[in-house]
């Protein structure tokens, strides 16, 4: 980013703090370790004032941490090469790239890309629905199961998705553990017929399978074209590899993807010596400017890019302006949430794709005065 338009009086006038609440279009189910994830959805955001003008960003700053950057210039927050400093990334980041974005009325994919090739209407870029769980637990007969996960899919098909993440491993916590594979197959197969020939399929089971199972299921899968399996289970260098080199001989190209939850600290290691293929780090923390640098880093080594954001609306927006400064992004993951008082109208999916507009900021606004109640109800300022 080009620091030399920051001026010198522009400084941190007020910090406020608030979240803001919604839910999801479908309740979502269990996954492979936990219960029903429910409709209730929360965004945990920062209003930052500065020459008297507002932006918006998630955040999880603390009131302590607030105080210290009441009267600091815009320009101290950032290195010479216009990143943000690792000190207020989780802290102001958000907020603060949208607040240059407003000023300069420029999307946030502009500030950081360094291509300077984009287009000028907007990025499209690939999406794939999330919200397949297991919401057939309920069912004692597959074929019930099937109807009911297709009819999900249906649902995400008529929105504008073209690609879909499948929940699977039932058997690790649910369900009885041959049962529960069973239906994760099954269901698999269920939605490859909503999805098309052309879609693209990716299943998470949340690490809820071990090695040799993983090896039943892929073979079980191996007519329908799986993209990528995540998370099979927890992160191990030596199983990685022996599930690369099986895929190998089968001549099976399914992707490797893993990185969000407890990921392990070695894994970008492991991805460099060739055992994990796509990362996925949340895109709220570690956040934006990490990613920004980890994207790079796997695009040297010819690695793939998909931050996890599932249950955190704003982080679906701010994923597709990640998209543009990484050559290796894969999709954004969206999770079917609408936030009270957040308008993300600007956005759309049409045809597998998410069109970020070309907007001031990250190109969501917000509702002022329901933003300053709930500070007032449960929230805080530093001025």
């Amino acid at each position: 980013m080009n620091l030399a338009g920051i001026e010198r009086d522009w400084v941190i006038e007020k910090i406020e703090f608030a979240k803001l609440y919604g839910e999801r279009a479908r309740s979502a189910g269990a996954n492979g370790r936990l219960g029903i994830h429910g409709k209730a959805c929360e965004v945990s955001l920062v209003r930052i004032t500065i020459d008297g003008k507002t932006a918006y960003g998630a955040s999880r700053i603390t009131t302590d941490q607030a105080k210290t950057l009441i009267g600091k210039n815009v320009s101290d927050f950032f290195d010479v090469s216009g990143k943000i400093l690792e000190p207020y990334r989780t802290c102001l980041e958000y907020p603060l790239l949208d607040w240059l974005g407003r000023r300069w009325n420029q999307p946030v994919y502009e500030l950081v890309n360094e291509t300077g090739s984009l287009s000028q209407s907007g990025l499209a870029v690939p999406c794939y629905d999330t919200s397949l769980y297991f919401d057939d637990l309920h069912l004692s007969n597959d074929k019930d199961a099937v109807a009911l996960i297709q009819e999900e899919a249906k649902q995400g098909y008529a929105k504008g998705h073209r690609h879909f993440k499948i929940k699977v491993g039932r058997g690790g916590m649910h369900m009885p553990l041959m049962e529960g594979t069973r239906r994760d197959i099954a269901i698999v197969e269920g939605v490859r017929e909503v999805a098309g020939p052309e879609g693209k399929l990716m299943i998470d089971a949340n690490n809820a399978y071990n090695l040799n199972l993983t090896k039943e299921v892929l073979t079980a899968l191996s007519d329908v074209g799986l993209y990528w399996i995540e998370e099979a289970f927890h992160e191990d260098d030596e199983l990685y590899r022996d599930l690369k080199a099986w895929l190998k001989e089968r001549n099976q190209h399914v992707l490797i993807a893993d990185g969000e939850g407890y990921a392990s600290p070695h894994l970008i290691d492991w991805a460099i010596q060739g055992n994990v293929d796509v990362l996925q780090y949340d895109i709220i923390h570690p956040g934006f400017t990490h990613w920004l640098e980890l994207g790079a880093k796997l695009d040297e080594h010819g690695l793939l890019t998909a931050p996890h954001c599932y249950g955190n609306a704003y982080g679906i927006y701010a994923t597709g302006h990640l998209s543009a400064s990484v050559k290796g992004f894969q999709f954004v993951e969206w999770d079917d949430i609408t936030i009270q008082g957040m308008d993300a109208s600007a956005y759309s999916v049409k045809e597998g794709k998410f069109y970020v507009p070309r907007k001031a900021g990250f190109g969501l606004d917000f509702d002022d005065d329901r933003f300053t109640y709930q500070v007032s109800q449960a929230g805080w300022k530093i001025v």
